[in-house]
């Protein structure tokens, strides 16, 4: 297709029907086809995307909101691709100038690799934090930590959605109940009946991914990352905010390495809401 006709093909909503499009793009540019993760972000997001003339898609992007349907008072860039075929050319530019536009004057937020990050700041993007991406095998060691932690059931959802819009800053009812469905393991930490804590694992491609990770503390953390890591023989993988030293240096120990660094940037407002000292790792970094 000419260079040419790319700035008059239309942007449009993308469904679940465009999953596997989707996940050939994220293969075409060296990613992981991750359908598992396109699924969700597919329906509990809001996808873009434009159409090659000559099959697949040019580009696509998933935009999470969160806060009241009418008014959503976050949103969620993530998965922005561009087909190998046509890098360089301004089209992701063009998508995200799109979103931009559509979401108004809703905050945004993203974790933009060192390549993507020229293109958010002249978007309008800041860099307000950054998060390690981490991946190994668990091997258990040093103190056990002293924090009770067992497998969530039904009964605990409404204290996990309150615990995760405080710690959070925005309601995600819409994506924290999908949950259950998503992930092959949510514990719960708990202190005299109290919930202080909640983390999920689940599948993508050979690894088990663990987010959310909300804890009260390192050491609530801890015994959530040993609790999942017990009940699975895949390698592990998680994206931890770089603040929550102490965290890093205790998963560094026991197995998991650094693999890359990511931006964390917003747009619209100065910092994310909510208590970062809570929150230690996102659901995916797609999603915040």
């Amino acid at each position: 297709m000419p260079t040419s006709s790319l700035p008059a093909l239309p942007i449009r909503r993308l469904t679940l029907r465009d999953l596997t499009a989707c996940a050939d793009l994220s293969e075409d540019r060296g990613w992981p086809r991750e359908e598992h993760k396109w699924g969700l972000l597919l329906t509990a997001g809001t996808a873009y995307g434009i159409d090659d003339p000559g099959g697949g898609l040019v580009t696509a992007c998933v935009v999470t909101e969160y806060g009241p349907r009418d008014r959503p008072e976050l949103g969620a860039v993530g998965m922005v691709l561009v087909a190998r075929r046509h890098a360089r050319q301004g089209v992701g530019r063009r998508l995200m100038r799109h979103v931009v536009t559509t979401l108004g004057t809703t905050p945004l937020t993203l974790h933009a690799t060192p390549n993507g990050r020229p293109l958010y700041e002249e978007l309008g993007f800041e860099v307000t934090g950054r998060a390690e991406m981490l991946r190994g095998r668990f091997t258990p060691g040093g103190p056990v930590p002293e924090v009770t932690t067992r497998a969530a059931t039904a009964e605990d959802l409404t204290a996990i959605l309150r615990l995760d819009a405080e710690v959070f800053g925005v309601d995600r009812t819409h994506l924290i109940t999908r949950l259950p469905a998503f992930a092959d393991q949510i514990r719960v930490a708990e202190e005299n009946g109290r919930l202080i804590g909640y983390a999920a694992a689940w599948p993508n491609m050979d690894t088990h991914v663990i987010g959310p990770l909300i804890a009260r503390d390192t050491e609530t953390a801890a015994a959530l990352i040993t609790s999942l890591a017990a009940r699975t023989d895949r390698p592990l993988r998680t994206d931890i905010d770089v603040r929550h030293e102490a965290l890093l240096t205790w998963v560094r120990a026991r197995g998991l390495a650094s693999v890359a660094f990511n931006a964390v940037m917003t747009h619209g407002i100065p910092d994310l809401p909510g208590d970062w000292t809570r929150r230690f790792a996102p659901l995916t970094v797609a999603a915040g």
